[in-house]
């Protein structure tokens, strides 16, 4: 049988089922969708293929899901470093975002992020930022897939002037994408002290008729639960509740103040947590109780945050942080083990997005977005268990090829849609002008 692309590796971890660690099996990918994944020897028999990858000390894993990002802040890395969330943010990143945000900003910052990111393994990304109708036409561009955020505050900015004309121009938005393969959208309003009450029932019910996700900062500092106490009696998780948007369709971003009755709501009603636990360890903002909220049955996915509180959008390096700090946390070394922490950069990602039929495995009939990584180097040598040897002695540099809907991105560490010296130049022309 004739296909387009056959890929022979070492190691196959599809993800589902979580236990399996196929050797000497390959992967075969046509029409940019897993047709079928069988030993080596089966697949060199049944199958001919256009183009043919042999990867002998390679694994091949889903391709990273970053489901919280904020991609055009890539040209704010390291601008405001050490410093606690609001004044980092008052007096530094919104007084620069005020300045310079623009649709040339946010081209050029999203190209440096979505090339950070293929070079790291993620093949999805969800988004929140100004001019997410740039940040979709630059996925498109580079054959990234991407949730893209429709994001809505209260306040004008260069985007929009209230949260109506937030909404109008997402849902405009929302119809010219709905039918790409690459690209979906969400609601993103931006974080409970940033947008009231009746934009925040108007996304509700928008949301409801378009099925679509609500994305969503929420009890990110104990700062941000204080004020709120102070201003309106709740806690921001149930105002958010009395509001109808704590439901399964709702993403909400860090998390780190919980209480036992908000982890039972979650899990009970099925709404999904993205942990950034780099960015919440920068920021000093807390620490999510993930272990907590896994135990519960929370579907608990990873994110970066944005390059401005990280410094990368390492979704690997992420994987780490959270497996380790999720122990500490616990105080339980059997807390959040390697495969739980694979799960929450690939499957459970798809799952908070509402793509876990699409993407987040490596199953028969799911779009082919694929990653390689080499452990044949001395820094994963020597290998008795490949998913532990990923999560807690790989690193990014050892992602060699990445694959979207069948399309190769990165191949042998070269960026295959992206030029990398043009992005040097436009980067380094950002660099002069922010730092004036």
């Amino acid at each position: 049988m004739q296909v387009d692309t056959l890929i022979h590796a070492r190691w196959i971890i599809p993800v589902e089922p979580a236990s399996d660690t196929l050797e000497h099996h390959s992967l075969v990918i046509d029409a940019g969708r897993i047709i079928d994944l069988l030993p080596t020897e089966s697949a060199k028999q049944k199958y001919q293929a256009t183009n043919t990858e042999n990867l002998p000390d390679h694994a091949l894993l889903p391709g990273f899901i970053n489901s919280h990002t904020h991609a055009a802040m890539t040209l704010l890395r390291g601008v405001a470093d050490d410093l606690p969330l609001m004044d980092w943010l008052q007096n530094h990143i919104w007084p620069l975002e005020s300045k310079w945000v623009g649709e040339a900003f946010v081209k050029d910052g999203t190209d440096l992020a979505i090339a950070e990111m293929i070079r790291g393994g993620t093949t999805c990304f969800n988004d929140m930022y100004f001019f997410p109708d740039i940040t979709a036409q630059q996925a498109i561009h580079h054959g990234i897939r991407a949730c893209v955020g429709l994001i809505a505050i209260d306040f004008p900015t260069v985007w929009a002037q209230n949260s109506d004309d937030y909404i109008e121009k997402g849902l405009v938005l929302h119809e010219q994408l709905r039918h790409h393969p690459l690209i979906t959208t969400a609601f993103a309003p931006h974080a409970p002290y940033t947008i009231s009450d009746e934009p925040l029932q108007k996304i509700r019910t928008i949301a409801d008729e378009l099925e679509l996700p609500v994305h969503m900062h929420v009890h990110e500092s104990q700062f941000e639960v204080d004020s709120a106490q102070q201003q309106t009696g709740k806690r921001p998780i149930e105002r958010l509740h009395g509001l109808g948007l704590i439901n399964p369709s709702f993403i909400a971003v860090h998390m780190t103040q919980l209480n036992d009755a908000e982890i039972n709501l979650f899990a009970e009603v099925g709404a999904h947590i993205v942990h950034c636990p780099e960015s919440n360890l920068k920021l000093a903002s807390g620490f999510a109780p993930i272990a907590k909220c896994l135990a519960a049955g929370i579907n608990v996915a990873l994110g970066t945050d944005g390059a401005a509180s990280n410094n990368d959008l390492d979704i690997l390096g992420e994987l780490r942080t959270a497996a380790l700090l999720g122990k500490a946390v616990a105080g339980d070394a059997s807390a959040i083990p390697a495969i739980t922490a694979l799960r929450m950069a690939t499957i459970n990602g798809a799952k908070a997005l509402g793509l876990d039929d699409e993407i987040g495995s490596l199953s028969i009939g799911k779009a082919a977005d694929v990653i390689a990584i080499d452990l044949s180097q001395i820094e994963t040598q020597p290998l008795f268990c490949p998913i532990s040897q990923i999560v807690y002695a790989a690193n990014r540099q050892q992602i060699s090829d990445v694959w979207v809907a069948g399309k190769r991105l990165l191949k042998q560490r070269q960026l295959t849609t992206l030029n990398i010296d043009d992005l040097k130049t436009k980067i380094a022309d950002w660099q002069q002008r922010l730092s004036n």
